[in-house]
């Protein structure tokens, strides 16, 4: 690997007891004297982050977080060229990902975890429901085969989904996916605390499945969104070919330009 490519980590768990002030003073102090740039989100239901930096600076970063007791971190490595984000935030929010209802709870229960080595089996399985659980822009983008786009534009419009199209659909069996896991964790959750029986998500999320399943065996169709500058990535986690465009801040592909 090339010295000067940076490497970017994301990361979240839910955890309620910690000390959250601590926690952001330690993250930003590090970050900031080491040019790490990127966002880290604190609540009083967990972490949730992507920071970019050098290997050296940023392998730290997991054992800043184990001081304080955040064991079960969801980490996710891989590298762009160029630094993919232009500035560091590390600030406090009501959750570190919004959803806005109490029927949702990632500490106490979640939906099965699948390996990316189980997923293709999942999907084959005409009888599940297959759920991308992510914004209707990032579904245009690249989706598994034959999965479901709510069409949401954010994520809290996700329980207005489930109250009007999965009511019916509580003893079938549900598969999910998002981008790296952390989405799927709570909206499994609030479909468990709202009686679903059979609830099962993606561990890793997409991002893991590109990593470790070869194109020749993926079932992925498409590119993946990032929220950050690399706008998307593919196959082995290799920068895409969608950039964002300045006018309307919605990704476009260099093939339509």
């Amino acid at each position: 690997m090339n010295n000067k490519q940076f490497t970017i980590i994301t990361f979240y768990q839910f955890k309620k007891d910690f000390d959250q002030t601590q926690v952001l003073s330690e993250i930003k102090f590090f970050c900031t004297f080491n040019k790490i740039k990127g966002t880290v989100l604190i609540a009083s239901e967990g972490i949730n982050g992507t920071l970019a930096g050098l290997k050296k600076d940023i392998m730290n970063i997991p054992g800043i977080l184990r001081k304080h007791d955040f064991v079960n971190l969801n980490t996710k490595f891989s590298y762009s060229k160029f630094m993919p984000f232009q500035k560091l935030k590390v600030k406090y929010k009501k959750e570190i990902v919004t959803l806005r209802t109490k029927y949702s709870d990632p500490e106490m229960q979640t939906g099965k975890h699948i390996s990316f080595n189980e997923w293709n089996n999942i999907i084959n399985d005409k009888k599940t429901i297959l759920l991308d659980v992510r914004n209707d822009f990032e579904v245009q983008i690249g989706s598994f085969k034959g999965a479901i786009n709510p069409k949401t534009k954010n994520f809290t419009e996700f329980k207005a989904y489930v109250k009007n199209n999965l009511n019916n659909s509580k003893d079938k069996k549900i598969a999910m996916f998002c981008t790296g896991g952390i989405r799927c964790e709570k909206a499994s959750s609030y479909l468990l605390t709202k009686g679903f029986k059979n609830v099962c998500q993606l561990e890793g999320g997409i991002l893991k499945y590109l990593e470790k399943i070869p194109e020749s065996k993926s079932l992925w169709h498409g590119e993946c969104f990032v929220f950050d500058g690399r706008v998307s990535v593919k196959n082995e986690l290799k920068e895409g070919t969608y950039k964002l465009c300045h006018a309307c801040r919605q990704p476009v592909s260099i093939k339509d330009t």
